[in-house]
């Protein structure tokens, strides 16, 4: 049973074989996953959501060591969303102490890893220190070569668009660019994610059939992939069915 003082390290497991039953020339280059589930996991277990938040991020390094093995350039998961702070108090203030006791503990070797992290959402409300170690891991990660972990914190799809289109509104008023200008590229270099390939597969534990609120115009083609496994007990079983499923699919974004 996983204890809220029980933190692994992400190096403590060592590296996964590339599954025989997956094509390595046709694995996706980003995925996105929706880590649904922690409260219901510790609810069935007796156990505090607490226990539940943290076991989801020993599942969250599974995921992100099992990616980087497997060839994966890019992880995107949704942390916390514009919604969440409308969860009791006290459940808040764990994750935000939570993200942070991971992220000390966890940033030396996520460098030695190569691993590049970037934080991706509002994050002016969030805890003052957790801002600042939030600056130094994604400062002292911006050269690293490995997989690409971003982190959706305090972020809303909705929320995403309306601001880059107050930016491109802006730079219109200013005349730095003329509106029969904005395209598609010119529109998603203001998202958060500009520096990202769009998510080729989004994958949603706990059962649920919806993206809520979350990448709404980067997974405009992305495979999805819907298991009932809750996000704590996501592992690398649940990892290689999603991809089995991925790699089934025909993608003809749009052609025949």
């Amino acid at each position: 049973m996983i204890q809220p003082s029980v933190i692994t390290s992400y190096q403590d497991k060592q590296v996964s074989p590339f599954p025989k039953d997956l094509d390595p020339l046709r694995m996706p280059d980003h995925i996105a996953v929706i880590m649904d589930g922690n409260g219901r996991w510790a609810k069935a277990r007796g156990l505090p959501r607490t226990v539940g938040h943290t076991a989801g991020v020993e599942a969250l390094k599974t995921t992100l060591r099992l990616c980087s093995d497997w060839g994966i350039g890019a992880l995107t998961v949704y942390a916390f969303s514009t919604e969440n702070w409308s969860r009791p108090g006290e459940e808040v203030s764990f994750l935000m102490t939570l993200f942070e006791r991971v992220l000390q503990k966890e940033l030396i070797t996520l460098k030695s890893k190569q691993v590049k992290i970037n934080f991706l959402g509002d994050l002016e409300p969030l805890p003052i220190s957790l801002k600042a170690l939030i600056r130094e891991s994604v400062k002292s990660t911006s050269c690293n070569k490995g997989i690409h972990l971003n982190i959706c914190t305090n972020y809303g799809g909705r929320r995403e668009l309306v601001l880059a289109a107050q930016r491109l509104a802006e730079r219109s008023v200013k005349g730095e660019i003329e509106p029969s200008l904005i395209d598609e590229q010119v529109f998603a270099a203001e998202l958060f994610t500009a520096s990202e390939v769009d998510p080729d597969l989004l994958i949603r534990t706990s059962g649920e059939s919806r993206i809520s609120n979350f990448l709404l115009w980067q997974l405009a083609y992305a495979e999805i992939h819907i298991t009932e496994v809750l996000w704590p007990d996501f592992d690398e079983i649940a990892l290689k069915k999603a991809l089995v499923d991925y790699q089934s699919r025909g993608r003809r974004f749009g052609g025949v």
